[in-house]
C-alpha cells in the first residue's frame, strides 16, 4: 500500500485548526447525546409496555378458571380421554398424543386464557402420570416427554409473541 494513501486521512485533519475540530467533536457529541435520548425513551416505552403486560398477566393468572369452560376444553382436547383420573399406564401415551395433537390444531386461534386451560389440563395430565409413571413403559415415557416438550414449547412461543406484540404496540 503506497504511503501517500496511509498519510491521507493524517493529512486531511492538517487542513483544520483546532477550534475547527473541537467544533467537529462538539456536533457528534450532540448528535449522539440525541440518538441515546431517544434510545432511552425508546427503551423506557417498551419497558412500561412489558410491564403492564406482565401486570395484566399476573391479574389474570390469579383469575380462578371456569370449571364448566374446564370442562368444555378437557373433552375438546382429550376427546375419549377426557376422565383423567382413570388413565393407566396403557392409556396415557395415547391421551397425551390426543391433546397435542388438539392443541397444534387449535393454537393459532386461542387467546392467552385459551392457554390458560389448556395448561390447567396438562397439569392434570402430568400429575396423572406422576401417579402411574412407575408402570409405564420406558419407551412409552419417552414419547411422553417429547410431547411435554413440544407443549411447552408452544406455550413459551405463544408468550414470547404476545410479549412481543405488547411491547411493539
Amino acid at each position: 500500500m503506497p504511503l501517500a494513501l496511509l498519510a491521507a486521512p493524517a493529512l486531511t485533519s492538517c487542513d483544520t485548526t483546532p477550534r475547527e475540530r473541537q467544533e467537529i467533536v462538539r456536533n457528534e457529541a450532540r448528535n449522539l447525546d440525541s440518538l441515546a435520548d431517544r434510545t432511552a425513551a425508546t427503551l423506557k416505552n417498551a419497558g412500561r409496555r412489558a410491564a403492564t403486560f406482565d401486570s395484566v398477566s399476573r391479574s389474570r393468572n390469579r383469575q380462578p378458571l371456569d370449571n364448566t369452560s374446564l370442562e368444555t376444553f378437557n373433552a375438546e382436547l382429550l376427546g375419549i380421554f377426557s376422565g383423567i383420573e382413570q388413565l393407566t399406564p396403557s392409556t396415557i401415551e395415547p391421551a397425551y398424543k390426543q391433546f397435542l395433537q388438539q392443541v397444534r390444531a387449535r393454537r393459532k386461534a386461542w387467546t392467552q386464557r385459551d392457554w390458560d386451560y389448556a395448561t390447567a389440563i396438562y397439569k392434570r395430565l402430568n400429575a396423572r402420570l406422576n401417579a402411574v409413571r412407575l408402570d409405564v413403559k420406558g419407551r412409552n415415557e419417552l414419547h411422553i416427554r417429547a410431547l411435554q416438550a413440544e407443549f411447552t414449547a408452544m406455550e413459551t412461543s405463544r408468550d414470547v409473541k404476545d410479549l412481543g406484540q405488547a411491547v411493539k404496540n
